[in-house]
């Protein structure tokens, strides 16, 4: 009964944020010209460690830091053609030489393994954000903590090859 009681609240937990984020609506640009690109780090906060069911704030840090390296490496081969420079960590935001950057923003990893966050590109050159995928929750399926954010992450990789990855053809 227990399991059924969870599977039915992973469900919900699943299906309920999509209506309430059907008003928000994703922000594009032509980004075709964008050769150079860095690549922001998801700053997900270890503070909440204890709550992921991990021993200590640095132990939590390596597990955002490896997903992070994962998903830089997923990021870059799918914008094969373009120079995807990334961030080394949270706090590194040297995108001096490139053409566009990719931020993310309102980044938090709840209880139940969803990751939640936005991605801005904006031009290098006009210092404007030039589209955008609005804040919304990415969810893994079935997974533990380090399993879930990869799949999740996979999740925003695609929306960002999506965004710039596509226009490679033009």
């Amino acid at each position: 009964m227990k399991q059924l009681a969870a599977i039915a609240l992973l469900l919900l937990c699943v299906t309920l944020p999509a209506p309430m984020m059907a008003g928000q609506k994703a922000k594009t640009a032509e980004m075709s010209g964008m050769a150079h690109i860095y690549l922001g780090w998801v700053a997900i906060s270890p503070d909440d460690y204890h709550a992921q069911g991990y021993g200590s704030a640095a132990d939590y840090a390596h597990v955002i830091t490896e997903a992070n390296l994962a998903f830089q490496k997923n990021v870059q081969s799918k914008l094969a053609g373009r120079t995807v420079t990334v961030a080394k960590d949270k706090d590194d935001v040297n995108s001096a030489g490139n053409d566009l950057y990719v931020k993310f923003s309102d980044v938090a990893y709840d209880h139940h393994y969803r990751l939640h966050l936005s991605v801005h590109f904006i031009d290098l050159k006009t210092n404007t954000e030039i589209a955008t995928i609005p804040v919304k929750g990415y969810t893994g399926h079935l997974c533990g903590l380090v399993g879930c954010l990869d799949k999740e992450l996979e999740q925003v990789s695609k929306e960002i090859q999506d965004q710039i990855g596509t226009q490679l053809s033009k």
